[in-house]
């Protein structure tokens, strides 16, 4: 009884929903029908809940193996499963009874190399048995440093956008829990198969335990760009059968609101249902621009190494540290040949007529005269903005600021040309060049050697001026002379440093800029995956994703996943085109087997098994209040205790109001409060007001001429 008891009390919040059809039949097969037989109700409880699982089990097992086996609808990957079909026919009967066998011991039934000749599995262990899933994903913070210089560490997209599955999870983790009670993803129960599909994140989502207001859940993420037969299966998910107007072989069309007689016979046909349209949960928008395509005109080069030069010097006279560089000798001393007004810089690998803004073509060169021709207004302008009244900061053309500015642009436009291999011309190498200064890979030359004095010319300056320079130049295509006049610019790039975030996605600050929800981002990613190489500029915008919630069959999910551990653990079939891992719209194959743990499947993200609570629910907070806790509950205590205080020291002072005892001074006229004459007394007493005063009087005559004046007024 001890052993039924507990496991009843467990099972009714593992699995509440169906506890009341157990209940039912309990009460009217032993109650009315078979009262002899009965040997007590929790016994009589225990093994009826037994034998419906059973029963439950089985009626999902005949589901999935009649939808799959159905000759109208099969899929065929290989020519094996046009043999495989005739084959299975005469089989019929053991099929059915390996149905009822593997239902009875909890085994998986599999399809043979994804044919319709299904094979009983193993006994699996019913524990969920949670391993290292080996999808971590890869960055800075895990990596040698001449991985990171090399080459991109874990470059492909898979990698990449595991964070936004990961971003997922933390946003399933507040809210699964309450929308499973609130009844938005249909009926549930532990071990059920859910998928989260949308146009660019497709989830699967195991309900591992259910108990009382938790729920602990694994979810997988599949690849943004899914195989041919994964992309054919979301649209089977996401089209609609609203359209279809067909009845057997005629149009008959159908009533409103109502599907047509061919489109829900074909959704009956299916081992999964859409519970819901438009689940809405909070992510991120991804907006993606081939940084080729932007960059492969000479003019919009110049545009971004114009931002790049005005970054650096609004980086570099808004640093705490710029009065220290301008007053320190050492640092001045080195960059004497930049003071020259006849100095010219004519590193031809580095300057080029068609991207520098102030490039001499008679000089070959830049000169300190041509820089001040084009950026000491700005120069002069971001010093105002910086100048206090207590300090005095010298900006004019032979200042040291300027001189500053001048190197410090020189030494970014040839950090720029060395990671491009000096040739920057070419459009590969120019954006092969920023994407390496974008993820911090500075090559510095013997020449700029005096940038070493201090480290945050570097780390401060910059660094973020390559990557403000790519923010402003995304912009710059919606307001093409916006950014001309000093003041727009200034104040968008202070906007910018404040509200996004611009790192590489191997920097540890992306991931963690991801998961605690910031407004915007941006990113320069290079894709190198089957032959593709290219650079794409990324801007996520943090908003709501729309979902669809489809509940899978279960026992179609164990089935699916036994038989792929039967093919390529112990048969050895590696072929990555099998017939088994093919589009199948009735079962959602591709989908379910890719999802599967490695290797046998290829997700992109397996999350660790998490635990969302009923408290963190944002809406059920307001519905069913706050969870009850010994501080609230404390609380509580000590607000009741001390409004019983003040009604003790409101009744010591004769009446009056307890606002009067809390605030030390009594209610005007005009207020919201009461007069204490409307507030009746103990023993009959009343506080009178005059008419003309309108407040109470605190003085006046005894109790016992109180009564005699109560007595002469009141008839």
């Amino acid at each position: 009884m001890i052993s039924a008891g507990m496991k009843l009390l467990r099972t009714s919040f593992c699995n509440p929903v169906h506890q009341f059809v157990n209940l039912t039949f309990t009460v009217i097969f032993f109650h009315f029908d078979y009262k002899d037989i009965s040997e007590s109700f929790l016994l009589d409880f225990f093994m009826v809940s037994i034998l419906f699982s059973k029963l439950r089990e089985l009626l999902q097992k005949l589901q999935f193996v009649m939808t799959y086996v159905a000759p109208w609808q099969m899929a065929w990957g290989s020519s094996f499963h046009v043999f495989a079909q005739l084959f299975a026919i005469p089989h019929s009967a053991l099929l059915f009874f390996q149905t009822f066998a593997t239902s009875v011991f909890s085994t998986p039934l599999s399809p043979f190399l994804g044919s319709v000749i299904f094979l009983t599995s193993y006994v699996r262990p019913v524990k969920f048995w949670e391993k290292n899933y080996n999808t971590r994903p890869v960055d800075n913070s895990n990596t040698r440093l001449a991985v990171q210089i090399e080459r991109d560490p874990g470059g492909d997209d898979n990698n990449l956008n595991s964070i936004f599955y990961e971003h997922l999870t933390r946003t399933l983790q507040e809210s699964l829990c309450g929308d499973l009670l609130l009844g938005r993803w249909g009926n549930y129960s532990a071990g059920d198969c859910f998928i989260l599909a949308s146009d660019d994140l497709n989830a699967f989502v195991h309900l591992i335990e259910i108990g009382n207001g938790l729920v602990t859940f694994q979810l997988r993420g599949l690849e943004f760009r899914g195989t041919y037969c994964q992309q054919r299966e979301v649209e089977a998910i996401l089209e609609g059968n609203e359209d279809d107007r067909g009845c057997c072989c005629c149009q008959a069309g159908h009533l409103p609101h109502l599907l047509s007689c061919n489109a829900a016979f074909h959704l009956r046909w299916l081992t999964w249902e859409i519970t819901r349209t438009q689940y809405i949960l909070e992510g991120y928008s991804i907006l993606d621009n081939n940084a080729a395509t932007m960059l492969q005109v000479f003019d919009l080069r110049r545009v971004l190494v114009r931002y790049y030069v005005q970054s650096i010097i609004y980086y570099m006279v808004t640093s705490p540290k710029l009065l220290s560089w301008i007053k320190n000798e050492s640092l001045l001393k080195s960059l004497q040949p930049f003071a020259k007004w006849h100095y010219i810089e004519r590193d031809l690998a580095m300057l080029n007529i068609n991207i520098d803004d102030d490039y001499v073509p008679c000089l070959q060169g830049i000169t300190r005269a041509s820089f001040c021709n084009v950026y000491l207004e700005w120069i002069q302008y971001c010093a105002r903005k910086r100048q206090e009244p207590s300090q005095t900061l010298d900006c004019d053309e032979d200042s040291a600021l300027v001189t500053l500015s001048f190197a410090l642009c020189i030494l970014g436009r040839r950090a720029l040309a060395a990671a491009a291999h000096n040739m920057a011309i070419s459009l590969d190498s120019f954006l092969y060049g920023l994407h390496a200064l974008f993820k911090g890979d500075f090559r510095i030359t013997a020449r700029d050697e005096w940038v070493f004095a201090d480290m945050d010319l570097l780390h401060k300056v910059v660094a973020p001026a390559v990557r403000m320079s790519l923010k402003l130049h995304q912009d710059q295509f919606t307001c093409p002379d916006e950014y001309e006049d000093p003041v727009v610019l200034y104040d968008a790039i202070q906007s910018f440093e404040g509200k996004v975030v611009i790192c590489h996605e191997g920097d540890p600050a992306w991931r963690g800029a991801v998961l605690s929800n910031r407004e915007e981002l941006l990113t320069l990613r290079h894709v190198v995956d089957e032959g593709v190489d290219e650079y794409k500029v990324l801007m996520l915008h943090r908003g709501f994703l729309s979902f669809k919630v489809i509940k899978v069959n279960k026992e179609c999910v164990r089935g699916l996943w036994a038989g792929q551990q039967q093919e390529l653990i112990f048969l050895r079939n590696r072929n990555p085109e099998r017939g088994s891992i093919q589009n199948n719209k009735q079962v959602l194959r591709n989908l379910i087997n890719s999802s599967c743990d490695q290797p046998l499947g290829y997700p992109m993200y397996v999350s660790p098994l998490t635990t969302s609570y009923l408290g963190t629910h944002r809406q059920l907070k307001d519905v069913w209040g706050r969870s009850v806790t010994l501080d609230g509950i404390r609380t509580w205590f000590r607000t009741k205790w001390l409004r019983v205080r003040k009604d003790c020291s409101a009744g010591q002072h004769g009446g009056g109001n307890i606002e009067d005892v809390d605030g030390g001074r009594g209610p005007s006229a005009g207020g919201n409060q009461e007069s204490s004459t409307e507030q009746p007394r103990t023993g009959g007493s009343q506080r009178w007001a005059s008419p003309r005063e309108g407040t109470p009087r605190t003085g006046g005559c005894g109790g016992a001429t109180r009564s005699l004046i109560k007595a002469h007024l009141v008839p």
